[in-house]
C-alpha cells in the first residue's frame, strides 16, 4: 500500500537495532550515565520543536549551531562509557569459541592457575577470620597497566601469607588495591575508579564500591574483604555476590578465569 517492502531482512534490522537500543540502556543505566543521556534528549526534542515546528529563527538558529557540533559533544560527554564499551568488545571474554580453545589448549596453565587462586582464597579466607579489610583485583583479558602505575609495583609470585602481610592494619599499602595479573602480584596500594552506579546501597563502603567500579571499566574480578564484618564478596562485570564462603569464593574464581 505504501510502497514498502517488508522482508527478513528488514526483519533482521529492526531486531538489532532494539537489541542495540537495549543493552546501551542496560550499560548507560549501570555506569550512571542515564541522567545525562535523559538530558540530551531533552535538548534534542527542544531542538525539534524550536527550530521545525515553531520555527523560531533566532534561538532555532543558536540551537542549530549547537546540534551542528552535537557528534563531537556526545563523544566527549560519554567517552568513559564508549571507552568501556569498546574495551568490552575488545576483551573477547565473552566468546565462547575463545574460551574452549584456552580450556583445549591451555590445560597446564589452567592447572598453575588453579594453585594461584588457591592461595588468593587462603589469604582471604585468614582475613575474613581475623577482620582485615582487603581489596584484590584478577586481571583477565584487559590490561590493568594504567591502575597499576598508581600504586607500589611489587612483581611477586603469588603467595597467601605475602597477601596477608600487605592488608595487614600498619602496612602503609592496605588501603589500597592489590592487582594480580598473569600469576603475578603486580602491584599494592592502587586506586581504582568508584562506581557511580546511583542504585548501590547508600551504606556500601568505598572498597565495595571501588570493586564495583573497576569491574564497570574492564573485564577484571575483584574480591573484597570486609573489614567491619569480614564477609566475602566477588565482584565482575558490575555486579558483586555478597557473603560468600571459601569454598564459592574458589568456585567463582575458578568458573571466570
Amino acid at each position: 500500500m505504501f510502497g514498502l517492502q517488508f522482508g527478513i531482512k528488514e526483519i533482521i534490522d529492526i531486531f538489532a537495532v532494539a537489541v542495540l537500543l537495549f543493552y546501551a540502556f542496560k550499560f548507560l543505566k549501570k555506569s550512571g550515565g542515564m541522567a545525562v543521556f535523559a538530558g540530551v534528549l531533552v535538548f534534542i526534542v527542544i531542538w525539534y520543536l524550536v527550530s521545525h515546528l515553531l520555527q523560531m529563527e533566532l534561538l532555532g538558529g543558536i540551537l542549530d549551531k549547537i546540534m551542528s557540533v552535537g557528534g563531537f559533544a556526545i563523544i566527549v560527554i560519554f567517552q568513559d562509557e564508549i571507552r568501556r564499551f569498546f574495551s568490552r568488545i575488545g576483551s573477547g571474554k565473552d566468546w565462547n569459541v575463545i574460551k574452549v580453545f584456552k580450556k583445549i589448549f591451555g590445560a597446564d596453565a589452567h592447572s598453575d592457575n588453579n594453585l594461584e587462586m588457591m592461595q588468593i582464597v587462603m589469604a582471604c579466607r585468614n582475613m575474613s577470620r581475623n577482620f582485615v579489610g582487603a581489596l584484590i583485583v584478577v586481571a583477565r583479558g584487559n590490561d590493568l597497566d594504567y591502575y597499576v602505575q598508581s600504586g607500589e609495583r611489587i612483581d611477586a609470585n603469588i603467595g597467601s601469607r605475602l597477601i596477608e602481610n600487605i592488608f595487614f592494619k600498619n602496612s602503609p599499602l592496605h588501603d589500597g588495591a592489590l592487582i594480580v595479573s598473569h600469576g603475578r602480584l603486580l602491584a599494592a596500594g592502587c586506586i581504582l575508579p568508584v562506581s557511580r552506579n546511583n542504585e548501590l546501597p547508600k551504606a556500601m563502603g568505598l572498597r565495595h564500591r571501588a570493586a564495583i567500579g573497576i569491574t564497570e571499566q574492564t573485564d577484571a574480578m575483584a574480591i573484597v574483604v570486609s573489614e567491619e564484618t569480614g564477609q566475602m564478596s566477588f565482584a565482575i562485570n558490575g555486579k558483586m555476590t555478597s557473603k560468600i564462603t571459601p569454598e564459592q569464593l574458589d568456585e567463582l574464581l575458578s568458573q571466570n578465569q
